[in-house]
This record gives structure tokens, C-alpha cells and sequence, in this order.
């Protein structure tokens, strides 16, 4: 098939799609959910992804929201661990199941390019040379705020390739994005993963934040259209996890 043909199937499907959702309706979350789920029309089990804007300057130091939080339901998704451990730690690392586990071979190796990773994971006292990869990584690099330095490397690893374990982090435009699972889960645990997902935003408000603080929720699938939620009844249902 031409690509021109691919695009033009996707766009038609897209439109299907998008005319299921009504413009400029803010949906109660459950209703929400139930519309993502009918909307997600690809070939795989689609990732459904919340987006929340935040009454948040990330340009200001004191206002970057990150952090990670556990889904009770996971996200569905298998990710590649690779842990900077050395000794009992690395023994942990390896027997917790991470893909990848080193010292200063694994920097070394990073250095040289490697990247076969999604998440990665440092004990405290591995973080003075793995300072090193800073502009080599950044925003991969472990960090304490989101996790990935603990002295507990099995409880995190186990988090991390269960899939329970989500980060997040405001981006410039002051947007959160973050996956609560797949097209195929019941929208009852979509619900209970996104109630959680924002009970975290919330505890993560910057004191510096004025004004509304969560200002829009949006819902979507993969390559599926954007739906938003009611701010209020989510955000409530969020404030009783």
C-alpha cells in the first residue's frame, strides 16, 4: 500500500472517530473513559493517554511538577530496566528483573551510544559518576524526585517492569502527559488509575502555584481524538484517593 493510501485510510478513520466526540463538551469521567475506549479503532491495544494542564510557569524552577506515582491497575505496558548497581545492590537489580545491570561498564556503554533502555535506575552512591552522563541523557537521567535513586533497587525495579509505576513531569507548555493504561482495560480500572494519576498532581502542587491549578483534562487514545473531562467531578473523585 502507497504511503499517500495509509494516510488517507487514517485520516478517514480519524474523522469516524473524532465525529463520535461533541466539540467543546467537557464529559463526566466515566462517560469520558467509555468514549476513549469506543474511539480507539487501531489494529493493537492502543495506549490511553491523559493530558493535564497546569496553572504552572515550568520556566520557574520552583514550579517543575515531576514525580511518579503507582496505578493500581498498571499501565500495560512492558519497559526496559537498566540499573547503575554495584555489589548486593546489583545482585538485587538482577534478581528484581532488570534488563540491564552495571557500573562503570554501563556508563561506559551508554557513552558509546547504547540507548536500548526506557527507564533507568541508580543506587545513591552510583550517581557521583553517573553525573557524568547529565547532557547525554538528560531528562532519562535518575533522579531522585521521580524514584529512579533509591537504595531499595528491587521494590522499584519490580514497580517499574509490573508496569504499576508511571512518571511524570510538566512540560514547557505546562502540560502533563501520561499514560493509565490500555484501550482494553475496563473502563472501571481506567477510572481508578486516573483518580490516582491526579491525586498525585495534586499532592505535587508547587506553593508558588496561584489560581486554578488543574485547568484542563483531556483523554485520548493512540492516533484517537482528544476528550475532555468535567475539571471538577474528576478532581474530586482524585481528592478521595
Amino acid at each position: 500500500m502507497r504511503k499517500q493510501d495509509r494516510k488517507h485510510i487514517i485520516s478517514k478513520r480519524f474523522k469516524v472517530e473524532t465525529a463520535k466526540v461533541e466539540a467543546q463538551k467537557e464529559y463526566e469521567p466515566a462517560d469520558a473513559l467509555e468514549l476513549v475506549k469506543s474511539t480507539s479503532s487501531t489494529k493493537f491495544d492502543s495506549t490511553v493517554d491523559v493530558a493535564v494542564r497546569l496553572g504552572v510557569d515550568p520556566r520557574q524552577g520552583d514550579q517543575v511538577v515531576r514525580g511518579t506515582t503507582e496505578l493500581p491497575h498498571g499501565t500495560g505496558k512492558t519497559q526496559k530496566v537498566a540499573v547503575f548497581a554495584k555489589g548486593a545492590n546489583a545482585e538485587a537489580a538482577e534478581a528484581a528483573g532488570a534488563d540491564i545491570v552495571g557500573a562503570d561498564d554501563l556508563i561506559a556503554k551508554i557513552q558509546a551510544g547504547f540507548r536500548d533502555f526506557d527507564v533507568l535506575v541508580a543506587t545513591p552512591d552510583m550517581m557521583p559518576a553517573v553525573g557524568k552522563l547529565g547532557r547525554m541523557l538528560g531528562p532519562r537521567m535518575p533522579n531522585p524526585k521521580s524514584g529512579t535513586v533509591t537504595t531499595n533497587v528491587t521494590q522499584v525495579v519490580n514497580a517499574i517492569k509490573k508496569a504499576t509505576r508511571v512518571q511524570y513531569r510538566v512540560e514547557k507548555g505546562g502540560i502533563v502527559h501520561a499514560p493509565i493504561g490500555k484501550a482494553s482495560f475496563p473502563a472501571e480500572q481506567l477510572q481508578e488509575n486516573m483518580n490516582v494519576l491526579l491525586g498525585a498532581l495534586l499532592k505535587a502542587k508547587p506553593s508558588s502555584s496561584k489560581g486554578r491549578y488543574i485547568k484542563k483534562i483531556t483523554l485520548s487514545s493512540t492516533m484517537g481524538p482528544g476528550i475532555d473531562v468535567d475539571l471538577l467531578r474528576a478532581q474530586a473523585l482524585a481528592e478521595k484517593v
